[in-house]
């Protein structure tokens, strides 16, 4: 860890601790050289493994701009849409690997998206699980009204 204050190459750890959420390491550290004191922030890094065998960082971000395309001219705040999108990202960080699957990421979406605007969620999965036709749009409108709702069936494949 190089010093920000006289960039030499090293530094010491002096106290390290969960941060609240427990999803990051706090360390406080000292520069050898100059005697400063800074702290880091470490968390494990998430990253997408993509359809193609690609490997990029998770984005929250890309994520809710996925989302709010399916929530144009609904009414969804941008506040909701941050929500779900730490929403997810929790989601994936819960399940303890580092290297998520785009197809986990989806899966991670439709569940909350469907209970913030059942409109937003239609869009979404008709997209995410490549609906071709009407009987798609009614079979999975079907699951919705079912007691279980769509979150339980929303990793099932759509036969056409």
């Amino acid at each position: 860890m190089h010093c920000p204050y006289c960039r030499h190459c090293d530094s010491r750890v002096l106290d390290s601790r969960v941060a609240e959420d427990g999803s990051s390491v706090r360390r406080r550290r000292q520069c050898p050289a100059c005697e400063r004191r800074f702290t880091t922030l470490e968390q494990m890094q998430l990253v997408v493994v993509k359809k193609s065998g690609v490997i990029e960082p998770f984005s929250r971000d890309k994520v809710v701009a996925g989302v709010r395309k399916a929530c144009t001219g609904r009414p969804v705040s941008d506040a909701d849409l941050a929500k779900l999108g730490q929403q997810v990202e929790d989601a994936l960080r819960a399940s303890g690997q580092s290297e998520v699957p785009a197809q986990d990421v989806g899966v991670a979406i439709l569940g909350p998206l469907a209970e913030l605007d059942p409109i937003a969620y239609l869009r979404f999965a008709s997209v995410y699980r490549h609906f071709t036709s009407v009987d798609d749009f009614v079979t999975e409108i079907a699951r919705m009204q079912s007691p279980s709702g769509p979150s339980s069936t929303a990793d099932t494949p759509v036969t056409v």
